[in-house]
Order: structure tokens, then C-alpha cells, then sequence
């Protein structure tokens, strides 16, 4: 038996999350059907995260065991291959221990969150990004953002449907600045933490947009965040501006 780590890129789009779904396509789904197209077996995709349905991935890092006897190379190439035409793709693969986990090796994860802010409609950007048409104040949301950095109970952040057992977490990055992409120029957010609630970042951007449009002044976003109290939200962010960025190991792993 052996233990692949797989970094995944993948179009959220299509899926209702990452994770398997009773009512629709998945990328596990997907990755697992291939595999078991190139081995005859019923191998389980592992992953650092998940994600909801329209989020994307950079760079989720998953494991699967497989029996087969596989190079990492030919084993990422083959599921490449088998992939075609979802937009998922396996963009590195190595042979880890067998105590490696995905999910429960991983130290850190990042997150990007994407908004277009312009009047004009998308084309290249539809559903990769969250067009806002007013104009925003991306100083007044860097500003309010500090006050969601450290460890703080996230309870007005977190989904109703969130499965965590504590609310509480360390959020160790949320910075919005100014981005220029072959796009054009965009809001970038970056949220890095050890890990992250349900709706968490969504939460958070969309609160971070009610400030930049003037809706909310920058202190509501500390008194949402002290309320610990989800009706005291006062946005969601839409899923399809938000992407899996990279998810952190210990030095070796």
C-alpha cells in the first residue's frame, strides 16, 4: 500500500463542495472514480479541507492509498488522464508516509477571496469572482479587519450548519488590499488561521464589504464579532469568490 499526496486544482463550479454529496457531483467524487478507473480500487480521497459548493482550489493537498504498484509521476499523470474534461487537475504528487495525513498533518491553511469591483458585467471573471458595483473603501476594510485578528469565539461568523465543536479560533491573517490581475484591478482578502469554521471567511468578507461601501461603520465589525451572535451578521459572501490557497505542513512533510 501505498500513500500519495496530491495537490488539487479545481474549478468549484460544477460540484457541491469538495467533500462527497448525496445530492450532487463532487470533486472527491471525481478523483475517486478516476482512481478506481486506473487501480480496480475503491481508494478514499483524504483532503486539508472543505469547501462548499462554487468555492475553487489553488492548491488542496489530499492523500489516497493505493495497492497498485505506481510511480508518483505515472500515477498523477494517469489521473490527469481520467479526469478529462472536469475541471480538476492533479498538479503535484509524492509518495508520503504512511502517517502522513492531509487533514490532520496540516498545520495552516490559507484562503484568497476575490472581488471585482466594477459597474461594467463579467465575462472572464463570472463566477470566479464577486463583482461588487459600488465603489469600495479598502482602507476602512483593512482597518476593520484588525479587529478579527487572534483568537476570538467566531460565533457570529460561523454557519448555522457548522459541525465544529468550539467556536472559538486563531485567525492569524484577514488583509484586504488592492490587487492588479491581467484581469484588471481587484480586492484581494487573505485569511490565513490553523483552521477555520463553516461560512467563516464568507462571513467575514461580507462584512468587510458592508464597510467598504459605508453601510456599516468600521467598529460594527468588532461589536458583530463581540455579540457572538450569528443574527448579528450582516453578510454572507457569496462562494465563487473564494479560493483554497495552500494548506501548511510541518517543515519535512
Amino acid at each position: 500500500m501505498t500513500r500519495f499526496a496530491l495537490t488539487l486544482e479545481f474549478d468549484g463550479s460544477p460540484y457541491q463542495g469538495l467533500q462527497r454529496q448525496k445530492h450532487g457531483p463532487s470533486v472527491q467524487q471525481a478523483v475517486e472514480e478516476a482512481a478506481h478507473r486506473i487501480t480496480g480500487e475503491d481508494a478514499q480521497l483524504l483532503s486539508a479541507g472543505r469547501t462548499d459548493t462554487g468555492v475553487h482550489a489553488l492548491a488542496m493537498r489530499s492523500h489516497m492509498d493505493i495497492e497498485k504498484d505506481f510511480t508518483p509521476f505515472r500515477f498523477m499523470e494517469a489521473l490527469n488522464g481520467q479526469l478529462r474534461p472536469h475541471p480538476i487537475a492533479v498538479t503535484a504528487c509524492e509518495e508520503v508516509d504512511e502517517d502522513w495525513h492531509a487533514r490532520f498533518s496540516c498545520t495552516g491553511r490559507r484562503y484568497l477571496y476575490r472581488i471585482i469591483n466594477r459597474r461594467a458585467p463579467l465575462t472572464f471573471g463570472r463566477n470566479r469572482a464577486w463583482q461588487v458595483s459600488p465603489e469600495l473603501d479598502v482602507e476602512a476594510m483593512q482597518r476593520a479587519a484588525q479587529a478579527l485578528i487572534g483568537k476570538h469565539d467566531f460565533t457570529t461568523f460561523r454557519s448555522v450548519r457548522c459541525q465544529a465543536k468550539d467556536p472559538v479560533k486563531t485567525l492569524d491573517l484577514l488583509e484586504v488590499k488592492r490587487a492588479t490581475t491581467e484581469l484588471g484591478p481587484e480586492i484581494h482578502v487573505h485569511a490565513a488561521a490553523r483552521s477555520f469554521l463553516h461560512h467563516q471567511v464568507r462571513s467575514m468578507v461580507g462584512c468587510l464589504k458592508l464597510v467598504g461601501m459605508g453601510t456599516w461603520a468600521e467598529s460594527e465589525v468588532a461589536e458583530a464579532l463581540a455579540a457572538r451572535d450569528r443574527q448579528r451578521l450582516g453578510y454572507n459572501a457569496p462562494p465563487h469568490g473564494l479560493y483554497f490557497v495552500e494548506a501548511l505542513y510541518p517543515a519535512g512533510d
